[in-house]
């Protein structure tokens, strides 16, 4: 019998629970009167130190800070606090991604079973493709990524589909801080190389990773994009080279496009513009001085 709690996930070794929370009685603080603030249509200093129970002065300072970083705005004219326009971006990134799991699942299942390999779906963050989904194929032998797990766009199938549709200046920014590792003798770590695969992958609107990642794995995938044509993910079927074999690709390829299509109108997405622009051309990627191989 354990006789000691596990610890959560989430939380420092040096959590000791209930005697630390004295720690962040200011955040407490700050995050009530924030919920004080959405919850009203225009409130006044002395009305939110009612509400909050906070000396006039404390709660002030809390407004203030909430401002400055844009979660709450100050109306100088009558005097009242509101909702800020950064929490309504906070909110809206977590219904984006909610909505985009949810509506995703049934497509993933399709894909699934038409190409009986496993169905991924990731989020592009700053600096890396965090996959967020999967159904897994019945095979014995499979793909298996966990939620969270993180990918370098470089070397990832739905890394290099986002890629593929960013603008150069953004796409030179990202390699610049991430770099290109090496992971296997086939990852592109050239930087021609890569901006080779982006053109290809944006005029047939799929991209593989041939083993640039895992040794033995391949993943076809195909972005997603938000309501403004920006691409935010993608979705991927992966599995063992001896089943996803080079004459399959031209078969898989434009079934996880088919995918991404229907999940981009599903989130109400807008596809972006069929003709080839500049953001993949190589010529563009060295004029920016994006990042070498190691």
């Amino acid at each position: 019998m354990e006789t000691a709690e596990k610890r959560q996930r989430g939380r420092p070794r040096a959590f000791h629970g209930p005697a630390e929370a004295a720690s962040v009685q200011s955040l407490d603080r700050a995050l009530r009167i924030l919920a004080i603030v959405a919850d009203g249509s225009g409130l006044s200093l002395s009305e939110i130190v009612a509400q909050s129970g906070l000396p006039a002065s404390t709660a002030y300072r809390m407004l203030t800070t909430l401002e400055n970083h844009g979660m709450v705005e100050f109306d100088s004219s009558d005097q009242l606090w509101s909702i800020g326009v950064e929490t309504y971006r906070m909110g809206a990134a977590f219904l984006r991604r909610r909505k985009l799991v949810d509506r995703a699942r049934i497509v993933m299942q399709e894909l699934m079973e038409k190409t009986g390999e496993t169905a991924n779906l990731g989020v592009a963050e700053d600096d890396c493709v965090v996959f967020v989904s999967q159904v897994e194929t019945h095979q014995a032998i499979r793909a298996f990524f966990r939620p969270g797990t993180r990918s370098c766009f470089h070397a990832s199938g739905i890394g290099k589909a986002v890629l593929a549709y960013l603008e150069p200046q953004r796409v030179g920014a990202v390699l610049r801080r991430t770099g290109l590792e090496r992971f296997t003798e086939k990852t592109l770590s050239d930087i021609s190389a890569l901006a080779r695969d982006l053109v290809t992958i944006k005029l047939r609107g799929w991209s593989v990773d041939d083993e640039e990642r895992h040794p033995g794995m391949r993943c076809v995938a195909a972005a997603i994009f938000n309501e403004f044509g920006e691409p935010i993910g993608g979705v991927s079927v992966s599995g063992p080279t001896v089943r996803v074999t080079p004459e399959r690709l031209a078969e898989i390829g434009p079934l996880v496009r088919e995918a991404a299509t229907e999940i981009t109108r599903m989130i109400g997405g807008l596809p972006p513009p069929s003709s080839p622009s500049r953001a993949a051309e190589p010529g563009s990627l060295f004029e920016i001085g994006a990042a070498r191989s190691p």
